[in-house]
């Protein structure tokens, strides 16, 4: 780290010095929205990391979550199991990528480029984007649905309102679906500070509706139903380890995409605890507790509305629409609204802003990259994403699990075995600085990436090694980091690609007006026995 270039705070988190942000602000890689966040301005606390992480796991997919686990054959503690556990595993990466995020002050594609390179990053941030823009298209296919309840529920004659249907779905449903996701991109456009508000409102919120619709479930069904009492289909552990493994890369897969971003949450960190309590606290127990409400209601459902089936009792929306009380309904899809506008931020929007704007940070800004983010989801017509439950978990979420458990695996080694924790938060922002390998490409750890996602997707083409893509987060983690580890050791960029003389340049430039500046400050120690400035006395 260039010490001269910036300031090292006694609880471990660092900024640059003002003369050193002034400079990098002319960088074609610099603009606002990506900018090292100062410390003064660092002010989430562990209720803020806590109430995002409750906000985000009170959604209707971490709700129907145990339902694929228990139609593929698990009863209801195993599904349970299988949730908490892992979230317990996601939270490791979680909490090693948002320790540079809170000590650096810097978002995810930025702190992707110590280990890829300056323009290299775009290919993890990139990947990271299109995942994102799935999940958002999801989410805002979700809380169209609940608009359309609602206003099902409010207007005589909703239904054929607007006319008949297209592509399978009414006009009213498309018009539901696109007014949630305008009410998307209204929140991104005034920043994320309104963002921090609605979780901190939205998670309370939502947990308090959940528990009076499950109080009401048990009243009504006189108990909590039959499922409970049911049976898994698998009488020993050869037949349900199959089932397992990819249920288990599934829940991972769930939360994969945040493991890798976090640090776009954690940059606003007023300390390493805090993150982190609020994060541990927060994460299992909630997705776990959630799911547990959904195969509860689910389990009461069945015995108060017989008539309806399996996958329609499933969908708190379809379920909600039975009943007659038009309040009951507003209510309850008001709650469904928040709880789903929260997460699809948060976890969706945020993060691919971010992605895009870093691939072009002169022209695109963090609210152009929501819009794009936006444009994408809908291309990738989520309403077929949602349409088989069994396939949402061991397509899409296994599926894309493998490539971000590859760029995991690089990040997580790069800054804490190869760096160890160390950055030079200035070059992150320059073309020539360190971080430009070649051309601004770091070969080995684009490499470890491509192997770890060969190894993780081969058994979709090889049947013979099938079950390397049941493990696809695991085998794309291990392959990724082990290889960009092996790689750095053999072929060191610091022997083989040393900094550029502009660069070079720049830091002695800074460091001859430090030594200036020191001329006239005497130096002094505070209370911790930490080294700091004070204006000398004339």
């Amino acid at each position: 780290m260039n010490n001269f270039e910036t300031i090292q705070h006694p609880d471990g988190r660092v900024e640059l010095r003002k003369e050193v942000a002034q400079e990098i602000s002319r960088s074609p890689l610099y603009n606002e929205d990506l900018a090292p966040v100062s410390v003064k301005k660092r002010n989430w606390t562990t209720y803020n990391y806590a109430a995002l992480w409750i906000s985000m796991a009170h959604c209707i997919p971490t709700y129907m979550l145990s339902s694929g686990l228990i139609s593929a054959g698990m009863n209801w503690w195993q599904a349970l199991v299988t949730i908490l556990l892992g979230n317990i595993i996601v939270l490791i990466p979680i909490l090693l990528n948002s320790h540079p995020g809170t000590k650096y002050g810097i978002p995810f594609p930025v702190f992707a480029r110590a280990s890829y390179g300056t323009y290299g990053s775009n290919l993890p941030a990139l990947m990271r984007a299109i995942v994102a823009c799935g999940w958002f298209g999801i989410q805002a296919w979700i809380g169209g649905e609940a608009l359309n309840v609602f206003f099902g529920a409010v207007i005589p004659g909703w239904k054929g309102l607007l006319g008949g249907p297209i592509g399978g779905h009414m006009v009213t449903e498309w018009f539901s679906f696109l007014l949630f996701w305008a009410l998307n991109i209204y929140i991104i456009y005034r920043g994320m500070d309104l963002l921090r508000k609605v979780e901190n409102w939205a998670a309370p919120f939502v947990l308090i509706m959940t528990a009076l619709l499950l109080g009401w479930a048990i009243w009504k069904a006189q108990g909590l139903g039959y499922l409970l009492n049911q049976q898994g289909k698998f009488h020993s552990l050869k037949e349900f380890w199959p089932i397992f493994v990819p249920s288990l890369t599934g829940m991972i897969g769930f939360w994969a995409t945040l493991s890798l971003n976090m640090p776009d949450f954690t940059r606003f960190g007023k300390s390493q605890r805090d993150q982190v309590i609020g994060q541990v606290v927060a994460l299992p127990t909630t997705m776990t507790i959630f799911a547990a409400m959904g195969v509860m209601i689910t389990s009461a459902a069945v015995v108060i509305y017989p008539h309806m089936k399996m996958e329609e009792l499933w969908d708190p929306m379809k379920l909600v629409g039975q009943f007659g009380n038009v309040w009951v309904v507003a209510i309850s899809m008001f709650t469904v609204v928040v709880a789903t506008l929260a997460v699809n931020i948060a976890a969706n929007v945020v993060s691919p802003a971010n992605d895009f704007a870093n691939a072009f940070p002169k022209l695109i800004s963090f609210r152009t990259g929501g819009l794009i983010t936006g444009i994408i989801g809908i291309l990738m017509q989520p309403w077929r994403l949602l349409a088989d439950p069994s396939g949402y978990i061991f397509a899409w979420l296994v599926g894309y699990s493998g490539g971000l458990g590859s760029i995991a695996g690089v990040l997580i080694v790069d800054y804490w075995i190869v760096r160890r924790k160390r950055l030079a938060l200035g070059d992150l922002y320059r073309p020539q600085g360190v971080y430009a390998y070649n051309g601004g490409w770091n070969w080995r750890a684009v490499a470890a990436t491509l192997i770890g996602c060969a190894l993780a997707w081969i058994g979709l083409v090889v049947p013979a090694l099938r079950f390397l893509y049941d493990f696809a987060w695991f085998v794309g983690f291990g392959a990724a980091g082990l290889t960009h580890l092996v790689l750095t050791k053999l072929w060191p960029p610091e022997l083989d690609e040393p900094p550029k003389p502009a660069a070079a340049l720049a830091r002695k430039a800074v460091a001859h007006s430090q030594m200036r500046i020191d001329s006239v400050l005497k130096c002094g120690t505070d209370r911790f026995g930490s080294r700091r400035y004070q204006a000398a006395q004339y």
